[in-house]
């Protein structure tokens, strides 16, 4: 299907943008229906596979037409900008140093210890000097090695799983090794996958060239993955895709396996609102996807768009929070199911009564607006307004 437009501009994109408002506002309307039943309804919707094309047409449609000449295409470039100041300008690196101080910290604060193990005797049963008390018998890491973490500098491409790509956007950069997937790929360069479906491997442990030739040569269908296998997850508007926040759920985690070490998780979601109004939903979001064993790294809030990056972190520097679940993970349309999603329509604006609606949904909620959650960086590499093209810039 051809995406030039046969019609005026206006009224493509307002055609275009009404394809997808209509199958995120089936999909919610269907779980509510449906009592919840979220993987019944994502069957149903993933054997739909005239609206899945529909969908797809729209969404290359919006992004390559319409949204390239607005924005000129802000999504990839922040996340191409990203990844190069997090990999490649020293970001990553200044996050392990601060890593550093914070475990020498933690540890500063906890009482001595000697560090123990079994005794050891000789044949005759004579005790052996110094035995049981062996600096070498400290555990070290099971689950850090050379082939699952990413250490500095990165050898080759980064290896970059944009889920819900549509059309690849990210083959452009020479800098990426880019594995697209969605349910329903505009292009021919994107795997069809269900990721929320997908079933994980164990992961290759083998050379970083042998994992670039095994990516660069997948067929599609992708039904199965190896995990810690990427350097860099993109969900770019994936997860208000969904209507389940159990959905968005599952793919953070499904990320956090997928990725490495030290790896960059990006996700950029919908809200053209001002900066403070759904401040509450993204330190619900943060708190939901730390828990899962990420840290956030840079939050920038655009006109139309909130931008994340999370980095996956040791074990030790996860922040356990008991009361962290799918809840967290909400949008406006969970409690208006009515809303429009404002980055498909620039001239929206809520109503007083739909931002009272909204809010008295958060108060619902586990770590809600009336539960601030903050952490000792919690300002650091955080931009919270429209000045995000000025940190691309700052950045080059």
């Amino acid at each position: 299907m051809s995406s030039t437009c046969s019609c005026c501009e206006e009224d493509c994109e307002k055609k275009v943008s009404g394809v997808v408002k209509g199958v995120h506002a089936k999909l919610r309307k269907k779980l509510k229906e449906a009592d919840g039943d979220y993987e019944r309804i994502w069957l149903e919707h993933c054997e739909d596979e005239a609206s899945l094309d529909e969908y797809a047409f729209a969404m290359q449609h919006l992004a390559t037409e319409h949204w390239s000449s607005k924005h000129p295409d802000d999504r990839i470039k922040w996340c191409h900008h990203a990844c190069r100041d997090y990999f490649f300008r020293g970001g990553m690196s200044r996050a392990l140093t601060k890593d550093k101080r914070r475990r020498q910290h933690d540890q500063a604060k906890l009482p001595p210890l000697t560090p123990r193990c079994d005794p050891t005797y000789t044949m005759n049963g004579n005790l052996v000097s110094g035995s049981g008390d062996c600096d070498h018998c400290i555990p070290t890491s099971a689950s850090s090695n050379q082939y699952n973490t990413i250490s500095l500098p990165v050898p080759g491409p980064l290896r970059l799983l944009d889920v819900g790509s549509c059309f690849n956007p990210f083959l452009q950069y020479e800098e990426f090794l880019s594995v697209g997937i969605d349910i329903s790929p505009a292009v021919d360069s994107v795997h069809k996958c269900d990721f929320l479906n997908l079933q994980l491997q164990p992961s290759l442990e083998c050379a970083p060239d042998t994992v670039d030739t095994y990516l660069r040569t997948l067929k599609s269908p992708v039904e199965t993955l190896p995990r810690e296998t990427f350097h860099v997850v993109v969900f770019s508007l994936l997860l208000s895709y969904f209507p389940s926040p159990y959905q968005r759920w599952i793919c953070c985690q499904k990320a956090h396996q997928l990725l490495q070490l030290n790896g960059l998780l990006l996700i950029i979601t919908p809200d053209s609102s001002h900066q403070n109004r759904n401040a509450a939903m993204i330190k619900s979001w943060r708190r939901a996807v730390e828990s899962l064993g990420f840290r956030r790294w840079l939050y920038v809030k655009d006109t139309h768009l909130h931008y994340m990056a999370f980095r996956k972190v040791s074990q030790e520097l996860s922040l356990a929070m008991s009361d962290a679940g799918p809840d967290l993970l909400y949008i406006p349309q969970d409690f208006n199911e009515d809303l429009e999603e404002s980055v498909f329509d620039e001239n929206y604006q809520r109503t007083g009564e739909e931002d009272r609606v909204i809010s008295d949904g958060f108060l619902e909620l586990p770590g809600g607006a009336g539960n601030h959650f903050t952490s000792e960086d919690e300002e650091e590499n955080v931009i919270c307004d429209d000045s995000s093209e000025e940190w691309w810039q700052d950045s080059q």
